[in-house]
């Protein structure tokens, strides 16, 4: 399916989109892939976006199209009068509005719930911030990487002896854009409008759970440790192999009974360092180390063969291109082609599968491309 009305569980929702870059524009094409009609509203020279990568798929840009799919383009300049009085023409009609825009200039151009309340009492507002609309640290620049950098996951993230490393790909504005999403959909199935405030700094903050509530409740002050190891389970974590790495995760004492027989190794089955899961994490370097040397004598791919079909959490640690090209993306569906001049655009499908509906894949929008339809139905309507 990659045209036609978008019939899905939000049908019938306008949102209007009035952001740039990543957090703001995944949110509203979540959205927008469940069927809600989202308006972007850009100025006159267009989301950031549009420019940002060197790659193209015909007359498209190849970042904005990964985060645009499905939306209109209407171009408005929310400084000059005439477009402001277009802009609240739109509203009227809106059940929400999205902006991850600095709160000065969100408050300066009047995108708030307090501000627009009067001609639309059941628009919900939501803002994608840094550290919240208000606040000492309300205006001080922020980005995925100076998040990452402020709430400790740099810090607890990569080997031991090596410098803090960010996260592979964009997960806190990810995250905020699935947050401000979310928000916006609870706030509509509760009848009413108002403001919502999705800070990027708490959505990762909040996302830390199990590990701020070790150090809340307990004083444990979190620590790198060697192949991503997770801090309570040994083992968890990634190893070497003969020709790559393994990722291996076993939870219970019944899946490292299997695994010992596997490996030929009845002996940690009976020594007491190895035999129960409190005991290998007591003994975690010993442990950790006599495992290590074990699957550097086989392939990756061999070590998956033999453990995958006893029930053991398992996986070579592919790549990007490896996944996109393999198993699960082609029975899941995870690639859809969208037809565009002179070119075919491929992009990764959304996260959603319902039994009565399947979503729609529709070009992203060239700038201002809906501009005359969209405010001629206002015109219309007045």
């Amino acid at each position: 399916m990659t045209g036609g009305a978008n019939q899905g569980p939000l049908a019938g929702i306008r949102v209007l989109e009035l952001t740039h870059m990543l957090a703001g524009p995944y949110c509203g094409m979540l959205l927008a892939d469940l069927g809600a009609e989202v308006i972007k509203i850009e100025p006159p020279t267009g989301d950031i976006a549009r420019r940002i990568s060197p790659h193209s798929v015909g007359p498209h840009n190849a970042y904005f199209a990964s985060l645009n799919r499905n939306k209109k383009s209407v171009v408005l300049d929310l400084a000059d009068d005439d477009d402001r009085v277009r802009f609240h023409g739109l509203v009227k009609s809106a059940r929400g509005l999205i902006t991850n825009m600095r709160p000065s200039a969100i408050g300066k151009l009047g995108l708030t719930y307090d501000r627009l309340k009067a001609v639309n009492d059941r628009i919900v507002c939501v803002a994608l911030t840094g550290y919240g609309l208000d606040g000492a640290f309300a205006d001080k620049p922020a980005y995925d990487y100076i998040i990452q950098a402020l709430v400790g996951i740099m810090a607890m993230t990569g080997e031991p002896d090596g410098p803090p490393v960010k996260t592979g790909y964009s997960a806190v504005d990810n995250s905020a854009g699935i947050m401000g999403a979310l928000g916006l959909v609870a706030k509509i199935v509760g009848g009413r409008g108002g403001q919502v405030d999705v800070s990027l700094y708490d959505v990762m903050m909040s996302q830390l759970n199990y590990v701020a509530g070790a150090h809340l409740n307990a004083g444990e002050e979190p620590r790198r440790l060697a192949g991503g190891a997770h801090p309570y389970i040994v083992p968890a974590q990634v190893f070497e192999t003969r020709d790559g790495y393994l990722a291996l995760f076993i939870t219970h004492d019944g899946f490292w009974q299997k695994f010992a027989d596997e490996a030929e190794k009845p002996e940690w089955l009976t020594d007491a360092r190895f035999a129960t899961m409190a005991a290998r994490t007591a003994n975690r370097e010993t442990v950790v180390a006599a495992i290590g040397e074990l699957l550097k004598t086989d392939d990756t791919v061999n070590w998956v063969a033999r453990l995958d079909p006893l029930g053991i959490v398992v996986a070579g640690v592919e790549t990007l291109p490896h996944a996109l090209a393999g198993d699960i993306v082609r029975r899941r569906r995870l690639v859809r082609e969208i037809p565009v001049a002179d070119a075919t655009l491929r992009v990764v499908a959304s996260p959603f599968k319902f039994s009565d509906f399947e979503t729609g894949y529709r070009p992203p929008p060239f700038l201002g491309e809906h501009t005359e339809s969209v405010l001629g139905e206002i015109v219309l309507a007045d």
